[in-house]
């Protein structure tokens, strides 16, 4: 939701604008039919092209240059259309904060597996870790395979109370830095998202993100693969030093799911920053940002 950019927006340069929506069915925006990456995406840059033409007196309207920042299911929803592309539009470079490529599977005496090439979301379902780590990691992506299966999740959530569940994943996720969770909850934040998920269809919106991350959006990857679809825009990756960089290997993991000669940047979050870098570390995040922007800038000005 965008209130989750209130600290960063004002540290990026003044001159350009900025879209910041909702993902469809979080926040305040409503539901869309179809919750997979790729239609989400769509509708967001459609309200984007929308709005560009009607102030624009161009005819006909030009593409519209943009760069994609993302986090968490916002980053997945960047990264497949970075990959995806939509008419209209040119993204000249994408910044993915917090999520991460998966290792490949192991093969194992009498398992087989489909040979396919690992992708960021299908791979977040396999885990060949020994069996303490395994273990460790599956319980810590427990609401992969619960949000997954909306009747079941909903009844279950609904039961507890949806606004205590927002809370405790927010505290879960979270960093153990005293600056950064003061940053995190400022403004009243976890109580506004508490109250955004209570919000009727927020939580099935919610599971049906999550049920198209296990189905339809896996799919989508294993074609694009088996096409040889890669990120043909700059990358930047920002995470958690302690979180998921303390478990991967940055940016190896994303190397090759990105073309051939396509700039990858990447960078880990300072001590006890947690899951929520634009809240919990702004300025960090920020400084990243800009420098990489003064790099596309200046690549730009070469071409």
């Amino acid at each position: 939701m965008n209130h989750r950019w209130r600290h960063l927006i004002p540290l990026l340069p003044s001159t350009s604008p900025l879209f910041v929506p909702d993902l469809p069915g979080y926040g305040v925006s409503s539901p869309i039919t179809q919750n997979d990456k790729v239609s989400a995406g769509i509708a967001i840059l459609n309200a984007l092209k929308t709005e560009v033409h009607r102030i624009s007196s161009e005819l006909p309207p030009r593409p519209i240059s943009i760069i994609l920042i993302g986090h968490d299911r916002g980053a997945r929803v960047a990264h497949h259309l970075t990959v995806q592309g939509i008419a209209g539009i040119s993204i000249l470079g994408t910044c993915l904060i917090d999520i991460v490529k998966y290792r490949p599977p192991t093969i194992h005496p009498l398992i087989t597996l489909t040979d396919q090439p690992q992708i960021p979301t299908s791979t977040q379902w396999q885990n060949d870790s020994p069996a303490p780590t395994a273990a460790k990691e599956i319980t810590g992506y427990f609401h992969w395979a619960l949000l997954a299966n909306p009747p079941l999740a909903t009844r279950l959530i609904t039961a507890l109370g949806p606004e205590t569940w927002c809370r405790e994943m927010i505290h879960r996720w979270a960093g153990s830095s005293s600056a950064g969770l003061a940053s995190l909850q400022a403004d009243g934040a976890v109580d506004l998202y508490a109250a955004f998920f209570a919000q009727h269809g927020t939580l099935q919106a919610s599971c049906e993100d999550y049920k198209h991350g296990a189905t339809t959006d896996v799919e989508r990857e294993a074609q694009w693969q088996r096409e040889g679809r890669r990120i043909r825009a700059p990358l930047l990756l920002l995470y958690s030093q302690e979180g998921i960089g303390a478990r991967y290997l940055f940016p190896d993991v994303w190397r090759e799911w990105v073309g051939q000669g396509v700039a990858i940047e990447s960078f880990g979050l300072g001590v006890g920053v947690g899951h929520f870098g634009a809240e919990e570390a702004p300025e960090e995040c920020a400084r990243q940002i800009l420098g990489w922007l003064r790099g596309l800038t200046m690549s730009e000005k070469e071409e």
